[in-house]
Formats: structure tokens, sequence, C-alpha cells
């Protein structure tokens, strides 16, 4: 996945509506909409920070500029898998903070148009909450997730850089 994909993808503000960054965890894969994702980078030398939660791995420094990075395996309580050379962080902008989403495999950009997106089945509430709807393409189904849910407000005040 190259950074050209995603400066293709937000060259014109109006195109990135219904465009989605795919990743794979394990055989599952999940969408992330392109507005947030700032860039695609290969796995780093991550610094631990005492007392995070097991998801949040600790911090990588970005060009200067200190950013967590979570472990979206670990977040969904999937087991931890070690991390090989098609490991990428994605980082994100929830609001305003950066933050490193690491996943098994980013795939592509993919164009969802909303009558395409169905709400998640109330199968598990708790499973579901980081689901904002569920993608057709083709005969695919994307998981696409919901940003903002991703961190809780305990998650968000013991990561928070100045």
């Amino acid at each position: 996945m190259s950074e050209a994909l995603i400066d293709e993808a937000m060259e014109n503000e109006d195109t990135m509506e219904g465009k989605y960054l795919t990743f794979t965890l394990g055989t599952e894969v999940y969408g992330i909409e392109i507005r947030y994702v700032t860039e695609i980078i290969g796995i780093q030398p991550i610094t631990e920070v005492p007392e995070l939660p097991a998801y949040m791995r600790g911090i990588i420094n970005l060009r200067g500029k200190i950013i967590p990075v979570m472990d979206v395996r670990l977040r969904f309580k999937k087991p931890a898998k070690e991390y090989n050379d098609r490991t990428c962080i994605i980082v994100v902008d929830i609001g305003e903070m950066s933050i490193g989403l690491i996943v098994d495999m980013v795939s592509e950009v993919l164009s969802i148009p909303g009558e395409n997106i169905v709400d998640p089945p109330v199968i598990n509430k708790e499973g579901n909450r980081y689901i904002k709807g569920i993608g057709k393409a083709g005969n695919d189904v994307k998981l696409l997730l919901d940003c903002h849910s991703l961190l809780n407000e305990q998650d968000i005040e013991s990561i928070q850089i100045n």
C-alpha cells in the first residue's frame, strides 16, 4: 500500500465521501473512512508506556511527533499476533488527536456508496460498538469502523500527549 493511493483518494475533498481504506485482521476485512486517515506506515519501534490498557501498545516518534498506537486486534479481543513485514500502522486523526492503529495488513481504498451500507445486526451490542455499518462491495462484506468509538474517555485521558 503506497502513499500514492491515499494521496489520490484525498486529492479532491469532495471525492472522499464514501471512500474507505480497507485492512485485514485475520480473515475479516474492515474499512475506515479515508477522511480520518493521514498516512500508512510500516511497523515501527514502539515505546511502552506504563499502566496503559493492553491494547494500547505505547507510543512512536513519527518525524518528531509523538503518537500513541493501538493494536486493533487486541482492542477487538482477538488473539495477539506477531508483527511482520505486512503489519502496518494506519495513522488517523480522531478529533484533536492523532493515533496509530496497528493492523495485520492494509488492502485498498474502496468506494462504497451509502446505499450499499447497512446497519450492523444487533447480535452483540458490546462487539458492535466499534462497527458503524456493514459495507457491501460486490459479493464481499466490509465491517466499517466507527473511529470515535475505538477510544473511550479513559483511553483519551491516559494517552493525552501535549
